[in-house]
This record gives C-alpha cells, structure tokens and sequence, in this order.
C-alpha cells in the first residue's frame, strides 16, 4: 500500500521520532493527524518548533494514549495509525513501573481495539531493541529470544504480544517496528547521545557516565523514519516484526570519544554511580541484523557504519549547538 491518498495517525507525535515521522510525512504530501499528549499548556511538545507549513498542515488531537474512548475517537476517519505513545525511560521504571504498564501496555491494547473495531488498513506498532536483552547471538535477528531485564523493556515485550496477538486472533494486520537505538536533534538528554554532547557542549572537561563497556547500535533518526514509511508501506511487512538498525556495533565510551572529536573537544570519561543500571538489567550488547527489512521493505540505513554514525552525530552536534536547542536541557544534572 502507498501512504500517500491515505489518512495517517501518529500517536505520540509530539515527542523525539514522533515528531520527526510528522515532519517527514507532510513534506511527502501526505494527510496527517498527530495524536500528542494532554496538557493545560496546548503544547504540542517537539511539534511546536515545526515549520509553520507543517504546523498548518496537521490535524492536532490532544489526549491519552491510556484513554481507550479518546483513542478511538482520534482514530475515526483514519485508514493507517503509526503507534508510538509510549514512557521509553529506562531509569525511570525501575521506581514507577505501574505507568508503564498503563502507558505502554494498555495505550497499545486500546490501539489496536480500535483499529480492529474501525476497520483500520494498517497498523505500525513501534518496539524496541531493548526486549532483547543482552545479546545471545549477535548480529540480532527477529527470532532473537525476547528478555525483560528491565521493567520498561517488560512492558514493551507486553505491548508487542498484544499487537501480534490482535494479528493473530482478529486478523487486525499489524506490523511491528522493532527500532534500535534511535539518535538525532531533539532527543531527551535521559538518552546517552544527548547526554554526551550537552556536557561537553556546556563546557564540561570530563564527561559523567554510566557503563562505558556496554555497545549500542545507533541509529540516526531519519534512517529510523524511514524506516516506518517502509514498514508501513510493505504489504509483506504484516503479521511480522521488523528490526530497524544500522547493522554497526560500538560501545559508549568509543560513542563518547567519537562525539568529542566530532566537537574538537578533548574531555575525559568519568563514571557516575546513580548513572548505573542494576547489573542483571544491564543490557551488556545491542547490534542489529537489518536483513528482513531490506527484504520485505527495501530498506537500508543511509547512515550505516562509522562513516554514517560519524555524519549523524554532526548534525545532531549541530542541532544542539544553536544556543536556544541548548538552554533547553539541564546538563548539570542527571536526567532519568
């Protein structure tokens, strides 16, 4: 199927890849409906600092992804919903897991009721890397063993299998993304990237981390994009989960002096133990296998390797270098 002709639901629109995906979507003439979270302040997170032209050219609801009656009304008249509502810190849901639960589990399960209830064409229904776990094979495929090692990594293992179970049972034609670690302009500073370069950024000589030996593959966000389009658009991608990565492994503490030289920045890495995740929840390796979704999409990174993790780190640098994009993170402090 083409996305273009077709009404789009982008849940979680206001955040990070959300409002990316929104961008990329209306440049390409398609009709979009961006579904953001509630609040008293009619912000629409990352989408206020769009184009005007893509501003003007959404249709905004604002509610709860954990609201089964808002999701079904902000699905109405849509015929594909891209679902990516979702709490994605780590730390925070080893204190306050039960949001995680209602949000990642629940938000999802009403997502797809609605969808099988309203007819809907296509639903995308965004993973993680992190339910895998600490690698037993690497490169990682699809048929990798799913591992709970953290209570958010739990709660995405939960709202995938309600996704493919609606697959299954009522024959709803979902697709899973399974996305590895996503970075770009706009990320929360609770990701290590931003991290990383807001420190340095704000003058920082040496650079406060968690774990330095885990590795990571990063994936620039307009590859990630990208990356839902095909997924969306691949009729053979139904019923499946598609792992979206760059196919290249690296470790933090490498990550952190690649970001360095990419700023000119001579800085040491230093530990901080509230940065630590519990040991058994470490997740130690993360490396992608992108096989299938070159197979059934198309898809490849465009930012693959060092060379392309090189080139997306400079335009995330640069991003964050503008002095407005800056002041809004606290890098003095540790964000969970």
């Amino acid at each position: 199927m083409q996305l273009k002709g077709k009404k789009v639901l982008v849940t979680g629109a206001d955040g990070f890849i959300g409002s990316h995906l929104v961008e990329h979507l209306v440049r390409q003439g398609i009709d979009v409906k961006a579904f953001v979270y509630y609040n008293s302040f009619n912000s629409w997170g990352w989408l206020d600092d769009s184009d005007d032209a893509v501003k003007q050219s959404i249709e905004v609801f604002s509610g709860d992804i954990r609201d089964p009656h808002g999701v079904r009304t902000a699905m109405q008249g849509c015929d594909v919903v891209l679902h990516l509502a979702a709490l994605i810190a780590i730390p925070y849901s080893y204190h306050s897991p039960d949001t995680y639960i209602d949000t990642n589990i629940k938000g999802t399960l009403n997502v797809v009721q609605a969808a099988r209830e309203l007819g809907v064409e296509r639903v995308v229904h965004t993973s993680t890397s992190e339910v895998y776990g600490t690698a037993r094979f690497v490169p990682i495929t699809e048929a990798h063993p799913l591992q709970g090692q953290s209570p958010y990594s739990a709660s995405k293992i939960g709202a995938d299998q309600i996704a493919a179970s609606f697959q299954a049972s009522f024959e709803t034609p979902v697709s899973i993304i399974r996305p590895f670690n996503t970075y770009g302009p706009r990320q929360s500073a609770r990701a290590v990237i931003p991290t990383i370069i807001t420190q340095i950024a704000n003058g920082a000589r040496q650079v406060k981390l968690g774990a330095v030996h885990p590795t990571r593959d990063f994936n620039f966000v307009r590859d990630t994009v990208r990356g839902f389009v095909a997924v969306a658009e691949a009729d053979a991608a139904v019923g499946q989960v598609v792992n979206i990565g760059s196919n290249y492994e690296i470790s933090i503490g490498d990550t952190a002096r690649l970001i360095a030289e990419v700023m000119g920045r001579d800085v040491e890495i230093g530990n901080d133990e509230q940065r630590l995740r519990p040991p058994a929840s470490e997740v130690e390796r993360l490396w992608a296998d992108n096989s299938l979704a070159r197979e059934l999409t198309g898809w490849v990174p465009e930012y693959a390797g060092v060379d392309g993790l090189r080139r997306g780190l400079a335009e995330t640098v640069a991003w964050f270098a503008e002095p407005a994009n800056l002041r809004r993170y606290k890098a003095g402090i540790y964000n969970i």
